[in-house]
């Protein structure tokens, strides 16, 4: 019969139960394999799901579920499932007869409440544990169960899927591959796989059997529903069958399986036989799901519930394939907490009573002792990223290292987070965006190239490969050793042409024969010459290499397959040393600095390198940094870190004394400013370049009194302070002083006046002030702005408003600052300060974080007639202010923008991430507004009724950092995400900031 002739409509499945229950209520229809299920909304809250059986299903079968499901009621304390609902004659299976005369089954079951796992987003950690620990605790209950049909001949039996041999021609090529690769596996591990723990258990957790609390922030899985694929079979089986269905559309399959294995061992107790099949049998439910559905096609071409996972299964196959067999079953391992390697006890029991000498690997070199070299992320002795990739100067510092240590071996690196694996091959998009393999496996020995190799041990040439272009090795040899019961391996890497090709797999080596020489830098990778020496107590499935470099995620794994070589030697010096935990630098920092000092985001990040428009933790993670405009030039940028050095071995003193450099810089900024701005003064910040306008201010007119936005910020200072609304309006200010007068802040979206003829109504505001400070009898001191407002949310001032605001003060004798602490130095991208997007000259610009590029210095310019006034006897000294040291790296800084185009460089990429960014507004209403100019940007988020956001963005925010992007979230209600990166940031860079910014704009929290 056609799949359109056996289905059931919704009013059907009113009828019936209205029949058979006595119940009114409205039916939805439901997915479903066998069953017509339908949900049932009954007034005022009570729910059922109806479930028809297709014509003439076993009632054996029905029984067996109902039983079950009864079972769990008596003893599942800590489960939620459907309970069976009797009909009006005290049945719990019902029968009738449809349209076309067939027998038909009908059960009604209890409606379990909550989301559906497939409509859940983000399906993080936590919520992938908490599936585990449901399933598990559903295993547990169901222990003692029994049913002749629970030992049905049943396809969704991952024991019984080798039926699919007989369909592997329904496909070809690599799906072909995929599936005989993995039939043939499970094939092979029968004998031991059939010995493993049996019992009837649920079968079918997949995406559409998962409900999910409804709490936003935390959410759970509550239960696991639909009992109808439940069977006898091996219990591993019931956890393949969940992780099958949850880590689909993972970049990292394996990495999102692992809470599921955690969360289900912590309620049901696996066993270690258990976890070796894991891998198997998560990829055997997979192999039948698409064997189902390429049948299904042919069968039952309508019934699209038959295919829905078809190519996410696909898709998983095809990454699970390339994940390693054994590396997947370590992982299992130490989610359950065994020792990841089941001969990792037996290797250190063995290591313990060795110790062997440097000698015994290095028999020429005649040093018995190690000095320790630290190449991490956070070794100040690598230098500046490009130091350490001039391969000269790398070996030149060894070198002199080596002299300075003449008795003893550098080396080290074992477990050390590196930043110099740069090259493609040491990167991925895992499953929270871009990461880098960074944590080193082996030790490194610094030696001349030459040197002769021994071995320690006696061993089997397993592996012999050189390949001068091998980034990880060069020349390498891998030996198998043996040691009783135990079996582990040494590497050998860096080694010479003819080091490496002299041996053959199979060949026998013995304690003290040589296996080659440290080759040259050009036949190993360009590394300079040393030998990479690596343990391993597996191969995994490598053939002609094998990792030296491994993603941090995965540490607790890789540090078990490759234990410290150190074990063998014992030298104090290669000792790892512990760095301080995050936790501990907290716990410091609450105890000893002021408790107003914040740290970013819920989880804090501790950063210890900059590169351009990335931050690295202590990890090796790099991070790009949207918000650090500080970084102007990118952070750490070369020249100006080098310029800085320069300077800073001749001499750092104090502007009283004659310099170029002081001269240079004001050059350089007076090229970019209007002439009218003619005249200089050069402080160590943007507060200090404030704290000192409003003191030309007094001088230059005489009066006090200021105006300024409201939510604006110009610094630390107190005077600053007193004109900082963001400050003395917000938590702990005491309100505005007796000289600042505050207007509302000129914001055309969600402000006072909005729309595009606010400026008019703005500017009245302004003069509002100036009416007030003369109704004190009091005369205008200066009205200060940025021109695009930051703290206040990256407020675009609107058109106009500002020359009409300048009229006015200035008609009132007062003078006007720009603030360009943040918008200034090119990052407008249209201008080069922000005063210059709306025609306008200041009488005073104040210039902060961008000018040092992280160094502190910051500059005042102002007119001549301003300067001349505030020169009014009193001297102007700042000890540091002007010092050649940071005159050099500012004067950098300018140079830098000019010859790189950075200017045309934010331009080009401001302006297409601005126009990506209202097609994503278009995309996500909940983005109420996209402003700024260049690479100083801001989204505001909003509801309907323009409430704002705050939670949401911060929810943004910190989303954004678990993918590796830094962002940050500003204005007066914590509402508005700012961009504010360093001005190199690429298109490239744009197009990564959209990409996630699209995905977390998905997730639920946002959404709802």
């Amino acid at each position: 019969m056609k799949y359109n002739n056996l289905k059931i409509s919704n009013q059907q499945a009113e009828d019936i139960l209205l029949k058979l229950y006595r119940i009114q209520g409205n039916a939805t229809e439901l997915p479903g394999e066998l069953d017509f299920n339908f949900r049932i909304k009954e007034d005022p809250a009570q729910g059922y799901i109806l479930k028809i059986s297709r014509p003439n299903e076993n009632e054996d079968y029905l029984d067996f579920q109902q039983q079950l499901l009864q079972f769990v009621a008596d003893n599942g304390q800590h489960v939620i499932a459907p309970k069976v609902i009797s009909d009006v004659e005290e049945n719990s299976i019902s029968k009738i007869t449809d349209n076309f005369g067939n027998k038909r089954h009908v059960r009604l079951l209890s409606w379990v409440s909550g989301r559906v796992w497939s409509g859940v987003n983000p399906q993080l950690d936590d919520l992938r544990y908490s599936l585990g620990r449901q399933c598990g605790l559903l295993t547990q209950a169901l222990q003692g169960f029994d049913h002749k049909q629970a030992h049905r001949t049943f396809d969704w039996d991952v024991a019984q899927s080798l039926w699919t041999k007989a369909h592997v021609e329904l496909f070809q090529d690599e799906e072909r591959e995929i599936l005989e690769y993995f039939q043939n596996q499970f094939e092979k591990a029968q004998d031991t796989y059939s010995k493993l723990r049996k019992a009837v258990v649920h079968n079918d957790a997949n995406d559409n059997n998962i409900i999910v609390s409804s709490d936003l922030m935390e959410p759970k899985v509550e239960a696991i529903i639909d009992y109808g694929d439940a069977v006898h079979t091996q219990i591993i089986n019931d956890l393949a069958v969940a992780c099958a269905y949850a880590i689909m559309h993972h970049n990292d399959p394996l990495e999102a399986a692992l809470p599921i294995v955690k969360g289900y061992h912590s309620t049901f107790a696996l066993e270690e036989e258990e976890l070796i099949h894991l891998y198997n049998a998560i990829a055997m439910r997979l192999v039948i799901s698409v064997t189902k559905s390429a049948l299904n096609k042919i069968e039952e071409p309508d019934n699209v519930y038959l295919l829905i996972s078809e190519k996410p299964a696909w898709e998983v196959l095809g990454k699970w394939r390339n994940i390693s067999p054994d590396f997947a079953h370590f992982s299992f391992r130490n989610a359950c907490g065994y020792e990841a390697l089941p001969n990792a006890k037996l290797f250190k029991k063995w290591a313990k009573k060795q110790r062997f000498k440097l000698n015994h690997l290095f028999p020429t070199i005649h040093k018995k002792e190690t000095h320790h070299l630290d190449l991490s992320v956070s070794s100040k002795w690598i230098g500046h990223q490009e130091d350490f990739n001039d391969l000269d100067l790398f070996e030149f510092k060894i070198n002199q290292l080596q002299k300075k240590h003449p008795k003893e071996i550098i080396a080290g690196g074992y477990l050390e987070p590196r930043a110099l694996y740069t090259s493609d091959a040491f990167s991925n998009i895992g499953n929270s965006g871009k990461e880098n393999r960074t944590i080193h496996l082996g030790v490194d020995f610094w030696l001349p190239h030459g040197t002769p190799v021994h071995a320690l041990l006696d061993g089997e040439v397993v592996i012999a490969v050189n390949d001068a272009g091998n980034k990880e090795y060069g020349g390498l040899v891998i030996l198998k050793h043996h040691t009783g019961t135990l079996e582990f391996y040494t590497l050998y890497g860096h080694l010479s042409v003819t080091g490496a090709t002299k041996h053959q797999a199979g060949d026998l080596i013995k304690r003290g024969d040589k296996i080659g020489e440290l080759g040259t830098s050009d036949e190993n990778g360009n590394w300079v010459p040393h030998l990479h020496f690596q343990v391993m107590l597996s191969l995994l499935d490598y053939k002609n290499d094998f990792p030296g470099v491994a993603y941090y995620n995965q540490i607790a794994v890789w540090k078990n397959i490759c234990p410290n070589p150190n074990v063998l030697f014992k030298s104090e010096a290669l000792q790892k040393t512990v760095s301080t935990s995050n936790d501990e630098l907290i716990h410091y920092r609450k105890q000893h600095l002021g408790k107003s000092l914040s740290l970013q985001y819920k989880e804090p990040v501790k950063m210890v390198r900059g590169a351009g428009q990335y931050l690295m933790d202590q990890y090796g993670r790099k991070y790009l940094d949207t918000v650090n405009n500080v970084a102007h030039v990118g952070h750490e940028n070369y020249n100006v870190v080098k310029v800085g050095q320069e300077q800073m071995a001749l001499i750092n003193t104090n502007s009283r004394y004659l310099h170029d450099n002081i001269n240079a810089l004001a050059q350089e900024l007076i090229e970019t400013l209007p002439p009218e701005l003619s005249v200089l003064h050069f402080v160590n910040s943007g507060s200090e370049a404030n704290e000192l306008a409003i003191r030309m201010v007094k001088a230059a007119t005489g009066e006090r009194d200021i105006i300024a936005s409201e939510v604006g910020y110009h610094g630390n200072s107190n005077m600053c302070i007193d004109i900082s609304s963001y400050k003395f309006d917000g938590k702990g200010g005491s309100g505005v002083p007796e000289h600042t007068h505050i207007f509302p802040l000129p914001d055309a979206f969600r402000g006072k006046f909005r729309g595009e003829d606010s400026a008019e109504k703005y500017a009245d505001e302004v003069q509002k002030q100036i009416d007030a400070i003369h109704k004190k009898a009091r005369g205008v001191g200066a009205f200060i702005i940025e021109p695009i407002i930051s703290c206040g949310g990256q407020i675009e001032l609107p058109e106009g408003f500002l020359a009409k605001a300048y009229e006015k003060v200035r008609a009132a004798g007062g003078i006007c600052i720009s603030d360009e602490v943040q918008t200034g130095c090119g990052r407008m991208g249209k201008t080069f300060w922000g005063f210059q997007l709306h025609d306008v000259v200041p009488d005073i610009v104040t210039i902060g974080k961008p000018l040092g590029n992280g160094h502190p210095i910051a500059a005042v310019a102002c007119t001549p007639e301003v300067a001349n006034k505030f020169a009014n006897g009193m001297e102007y000294f700042n000890t540091f202010g002007g010092n050649p040291v940071s005159c050099a790296i500012a004067t950098e800084v300018l140079r830098t923008v000019k010859r790189e185009n950075l200017q045309e460089n934010a331009l080009q990429v401001g302006t297409f991430l601005k126009e990506e960014l209202h097609k994503l507004a278009q995309e996500f209403p909940i983005i109420g507004d996209v402003r700024g100019q260049g690479l100083f940007l801001g989204i505001e988020l909003v509801d309907g009724q323009m409430t704002p956001l705050a939670a949401q963005t911060d929810y943004l925010a910190n989303r954004m950092k678990d993918h590796g992007i830094l962002m940050s979230t500003d204005g007066p209600d914590h509402n508005v995400l700012k961009i504010k990166p360093p001005i190199i940031f690429t298109k490239e860079n744009a197009e990564e900031l959209l990409l996630y910014l699209r995905k977390i704009l998905a997730e639920d929290l946002i959404r709802f």
